[in-house]
């Protein structure tokens, strides 16, 4: 193993544990109910970008990896709202998106950046009518 590697895997799980804290903290607010969740990832503003960043595909990884080690299944709101606030916390432009389909019910989260869908598939973005971008 060579010295990048060790250091790209520090980072990963470093990037990992963030997102397991930001997992953690979601569960706790909405325990203020919704409104006060819903608030948090609105007035999450998106940083300056800078330099020695990770990747969009590094974040979204780390996010579904720390749901992997959760003490609880994460539903697909508390991941959206993870990955949005830490993706916007490295200076990527992201969007929780939350939609629904009218029959049958479904609602989903799911968080997009330039108008694309990264942490999910796609397909969402043409079966569900758009509730609220956040």
């Amino acid at each position: 193993m060579t010295a990048y590697d060790i250091k790209r895997a520090c980072f990963l799980t470093v990037l990992t544990v963030r997102a397991w804290f930001g997992l953690a903290a979601f569960d706790l607010v909405m325990l203020a109910g919704f409104a006060r969740a819903h608030e948090r990832v609105r007035r999450c503003r998106v940083r300056r970008r800078l330099a020695a960043t990770p990747s969009l595909e590094h974040i979204v990884w780390a996010v579904d990896e720390a749901c992997v080690w959760y003490v609880k299944r994460a539903p697909c709101l508390q991941r959206s709202a993870v990955a949005t606030r830490l993706l916007r916390r490295y200076g990527l432009p992201a969007e929780l998106v939350i939609g629904y389909r009218p029959l049958p019910f479904e609602s989903h989260a799911w968080v997009e950046v330039n108008g694309l869908v990264v942490n999910d598939r796609p397909q969402y973005q043409k079966h569900f009518a758009v509730l609220e971008r956040l």
